[in-house]
């Protein structure tokens, strides 16, 4: 793997032009942000968004992209010039990825799209881990179909970033290997997934639920239900991680002569050190157990404390997804495939016993965050169980909803040791080691996380002040 040189990062980009999917979602956004950051001089960045005109997805970008606090930044670097900015480099794409080059009507635009675009990074993903069967296979699935025949539409397409997730590796302990999957393969040997046969599934089930005359909650619900009993069947854990799979496979099968990178981040956390610390859209994952306990609203969760909890911060995946891109620009091999773990449980892993620490010591020293609740357990430490139990004490109003979403979180909590091998992205980061403002600028080595400091004084802060809207 060739080393880099200072600079030539965004050398690299410059007069690039990028197609990004689902451009409102927390990573995507992270990428975009960084990607006009170091390389205002980009040529165009066409950014893919569900709305029903481009009036529409102008709107949803300024406000839910270009508008937060992470362009802040930038928006102080341009002031008044910052919208004729966006103005020059951003094309707003009204879109659908679940559909033939994304549904989009202007035959014009299409034709200049496959012209320009050199670089596609596929992030459109629902990423609800029980999400109704066909929701997730429309934009899981048949979006990375869709994104990857628009890919070979395009005569200057240099490279295909598709953002998966680790967690389609299964629950089986152990060891995951940087592997791709094979067409129909599953995570039980002896079973075979045909992914025509899954959308067949969806639609005669819906056909049936409407001549039924079944209600909208009535649909959702055995859609979910049915998303579920298919993922246990082929081997996943979840319906999110069996359509990324499904996923994974087509991009991986039918990429042509296209050079694919797929990167499959653990949970996401929000920003180490870039655009600056702390920054997080939503609750995911984990966070929703410490955005609870702050709140004063449980004191215990289901979960083993002695598992290794692999998370990542935003800004370290969006910086391997960078380096990946400008190291397959590098090395035209025959070796035209690649696959990144991007987590921390093999360099620098932490128990959920020092998470549960961790979160102690954090109300304990913000004694403010009690005016969210009135439980008189509040300092009460915070304690995993192994399975659900009328110890975890959760409020009556709220228990239905907890129970609810401890069987989504059960596999992840309290499965065997999980590890995700990263011999690939290690590789990754020795190619910029030793180029000091390279790998100070576009640091993802999981080994300078102090896990106390960063969730004491980075993580938890964060969250306190972009989901919970402290009551001080």
């Amino acid at each position: 793997m060739a080393e880099f040189r200072s600079n030539e990062v965004e050398e690299y980009f410059k007069g690039k032009t990028i197609l990004v999917t689902g451009a409102t979602g927390f990573l995507a956004k992270t990428f975009v942000e960084k990607i006009l950051r170091i390389q205002p001089n980009i040529k165009r960045l066409y950014l893919v968004v569900r709305a029903s005109n481009t009036h529409v997805a102008i709107q949803r970008l300024h406000a839910e992209v270009f508008g937060k606090e992470l362009f802040k930044i930038q928006r102080d670097k341009w002031g008044e010039n910052f919208s004729s900015f966006l103005s020059e480099k951003v094309v707003a794409v009204a879109a659908d990825v679940s559909l033939h080059n994304f549904g989009i009507r202007d035959q014009t635009l299409v034709e200049k799209m496959f012209e320009d675009i050199e670089i596609i990074v596929h992030s459109a993903a629902t990423t609800r881990w029980d999400e109704r069967y066909d929701v997730a296979m429309s934009t899981n699935t048949m979006g990375a179909y869709n994104t990857l025949n628009f890919a070979k539409m395009c005569p200057r397409i240099q490279v295909f970033l598709h953002v998966s997730t680790a967690y389609v590796c299964g629950e089986e302990k152990g060891l995951k290997p940087e592997e791709p999957f094979q067409m129909g393969q599953t995570l039980k040997g002896s079973s075979k997934l045909d992914i025509n046969l899954e959308k067949k599934l969806i639609e005669q089930t819906l056909c049936e639920l409407h001549a039924q005359n079944a209600n909208e909650k009535t649909i959702t619900s055995i859609m979910k239900e049915l998303g579920a009993a298919r993922a246990n069947l082929h081997g996943w854990q979840d319906t999110y991680a069996l359509t990324k799979a499904m996923g994974e496979m087509i991009v991986t099968n039918m990429k042509g002569n296209i050079p694919l990178i797929i990167t499959r981040p653990t949970a996401i956390l929000g920003t180490h050190l870039e655009p600056f610390p702390g920054w997080i859209e939503g609750v995911r994952t984990i966070d929703f157990v410490f955005v609870e306990y702050f709140k004063g609203a449980i004191t215990s969760f289901v979960g083993d404390p002695n598992i290794t909890m692999d998370m990542i911060p935003a800004d370290m995946v969006t910086n391997s997804m960078i380096i990946a891109l400008m190291v397959h620009s590098k090395n035209h091999t025959s070796d035209n495939l690649m696959i990144y773990h991007i987590g921390t449980s093999l360099r620098n892993p932490i128990k959920l016993s020092d998470v549960q620490d961790i979160m102690h010591l954090y109300i304990t020293k913000n004694p403010w965050l009690k005016n969210y609740g009135k439980s008189k357990a509040f300092f009460k430490k915070f304690t995993f169980l192994p399975n659900y139990t009328e110890d975890h004490e959760f409020p009556q109003h709220k228990r239905s909803r907890l129970k609810r979403i401890i069987n989504i979180y059960r596999p992840y909590f309290t499965e065997p040791e999980i590890i995700f091998d990263d011999k690939n992205t290690e590789k990754l980061r020795m190619a910029i080691k030793g180029v000091d403002n390279v790998n100070r600028e576009f640091n993802f080595d999981p080994r300078s996380i102090d896990w106390k400091e960063y969730l004491m004084n980075v993580h938890f802060p964060g969250l306190v002040k972009y989901t919970m809207q402290p009551k001080m």
